[in-house]
């Protein structure tokens, strides 16, 4: 079985913990491509070259520990704007995609350019406001000295550059189905979504 879940949003929505709920729920295998560019950020932070190290990229570089630190996703911020990193990363993200037994991809442009041919599509949302209370704490139990004002104009600066990107930007596709995470439980989300690819199953 051939079955792709293309589920995009902006930083901190919960698309990563939707997606891997998904794919649990349904036996798919899952990527979360933000770890790619994740991955290509962190060795620029190194002095690499983003487009030298986008087209070296092995599928273990995106399980380095380093991954999930603030200056790790700035700097994936500002190397996915670069046409030839992201055409890099295209042909891995579709073959992982339409492998047998099907997939979950979450990311910012999975149903409108990676995988405009999904089964199923989803977008994931939530205010501003409600994504950066979640990143702070997430920061926060980490340990990270940042504020609240500091998160959320983080997360202000991300959003602009993720969406007002020539290449690829960050919007829904089309027909994806939206999921507004503000006011939901992760429990509440995950069953919208499980329910919502479902329907589409059926």
């Amino acid at each position: 079985m051939r079955f792709t879940i293309a589920i995009d949003g902006p930083a901190a929505a919960g698309k990563g913990t939707i997606s891997k709920a998904v794919a649990a729920h349904f036996g798919f295998a899952h990527l979360d491509t933000g770890l790619l560019y994740r991955a290509v950020g962190a060795r620029t932070l190194d002095g690499t070259d983003a487009v030298a190290a986008a087209r070296a990229l092995q599928a273990g570089d995106i399980e380095a520990e380093n991954l999930r630190t603030a200056e790790v996703a700035q700097a994936a911020s500002k190397v996915a704007v670069i046409p030839e990193v992201r055409a890099a990363l295209v042909d891995f993200q579709r073959a992982f995609a339409r492998r047998a037994g099907g997939a979950v991809l979450d990311g910012r442009d999975i149903g409108t350019v990676i995988c405009p041919e999904a089964e199923a599509k989803l977008f994931v949302t939530a205010s501003a406001e409600v994504r950066a209370e979640r990143r702070f704490l997430e920061l926060e139990a980490k340990g990270a000295e940042v504020t609240r004002a500091q998160v959320l104009a983080d997360v202000k600066e991300r959003d602009a550059r993720d969406m007002d990107r020539s290449e690829a930007p960050l919007k829904p596709a089309g027909d994806a189905v939206l999921i507004d995470t503000s006011a939901l439980s992760i429990d509440e989300a995950v069953a919208k979504a499980i329910a919502t690819i479902e329907a589409r199953i059926a």
